[in-house]
Order: structure tokens, then sequence, then C-alpha cells
């Protein structure tokens, strides 16, 4: 059949006769541009699909590709800064070994304790305990833990937490808790407080 006799033939095709559900019964030349027609579609499906897959992928190697390029970018900093850095860090630990020496070998506790305590009756304090705790080992120094209870008004407190953090030896404060007195007829204040000073611990700094 020539392609003048198909296309006649196609013009005396009425759509509307056209059973969907029984396509043997379609004529020759309507099911080969059914057929035609389904591959098309096929095809661009496809296409689509496997477009729409290249295309996440190309977005993530192009993310991949920014991460890498900033990761370069900052070893590539990094190791034109090496040098400057292992100085640095020289200094550092020279800064840092020398601030260490200027801690006390020693506790000095006697010492320490009568400071604490000659600075809270010095406030107007009335001290109802002042113990020493075990101490705690560092890597670089070691902490003396000392626990306080002291009695008195607020400005007295006050007065006392300004004097020992004022004493030449290194001291820290921690944990406050402070609560009125409850059998007291005046205005007084319990404050529990933990001090801590420290001391070197050569051993920690030559590992």
């Amino acid at each position: 059949m020539s392609l003048a006799d198909t296309m006649e033939s196609l013009k005396k095709v009425d759509l509307s006769e056209l059973d969907m559900n029984n396509l043997g019964s379609w004529p020759a030349p309507v099911k080969v541009i059914a057929a035609i027609l389904l591959l098309l579609a096929l095809l661009a499906a496809g296409y689509y699909f496997h477009l729409s897959d290249l295309k996440l992928e190309l977005e993530r190697q192009q993310a991949q590709e920014e991460t890498l390029k900033q990761q370069f970018s900052t070893k590539a900093f990094q190791a034109a800064n090496l040098e400057a850095y292992k100085a640095q860090m020289v200094e550092m630990e020279t800064s840092f070994g020398v601030l260490l020496r200027q801690l006390p070998s020693d506790t000095e506790v006697p010492g320490l304790l009568e400071d604490i305590t000659r600075t809270g009756l010095g406030s107007g304090l009335e001290f109802e305990e002042i113990k020493l705790q075990p101490e705690v080992v560092q890597q670089f120094y070691i902490e003396l833990p000392i626990q306080i209870s002291v009695v008195g008004g607020y400005h007295d407190l006050a007065t006392f937490v300004s004097g020992v953090a004022s004493l030449p030896r290194i001291v820290t404060l921690h944990d406050f808790d402070i609560s009125p007195v409850k059998d007291a007829t005046s205005s007084k204040l319990r404050m529990n407080i933990l001090a801590k000073t420290y001391r070197y611990n050569e051993k920690g700094l030559q590992k």
C-alpha cells in the first residue's frame, strides 16, 4: 500500500467509531500511527527522566566541587601559614609554662586559711565552717578546694568575697549559696561557698 493509499484510508476513518477496548479491530494505518505515537511518548518520557537524573547528579557534583574548593582553600591557607602557626604554638606553650611556674609549688595551706579567716573576721562575719576538701589533680596544676560557711550581713558578705578575691594568693570562688538564718532575729544571712586555690603540677607539665 502506497503512502497516498494510506492517507486516503486514514481520511475515511471515523475516530468516534474506534473501540478503545478492542485495539485489534482498528484499521492497520491507525494501528501504525498509534504505535508510532506511543513509541514517541515512551521515548520522550524516558529522555525526560534520564535528563532529570543527570541534572540531579550534576547538582550533586557541583555541590561537592564547591565543598572541595573550600576545603582546598582552607588547607592551602593553613599550609602557607604552617610555620607561623608552629611558632605561635611554641610561644603559647612557653608563655603558658611561665604562667604555670608562677603558681607556688606547695599549697601553703596554713597561711592561706589564716588569710581567709582574717578577711572574714575583718568583714564582720562569723565562721561556721572552713574545711579542706580533697585535692583535684589536673594535667598542669593541682587545685585545693576549701568549703566555707559564714554568717553575717549582706554587705559584710560582699566585703568578704571582695577581700578573698584580692588576696595575693590565687583564690577563685565557686558555688555561692546564700540563705537567711532561720533562727536569727536580725537580718543575717548564711553563705556557703567553695574557694579553690592552686599549685603548680610539675609532673604534669613534664608529660
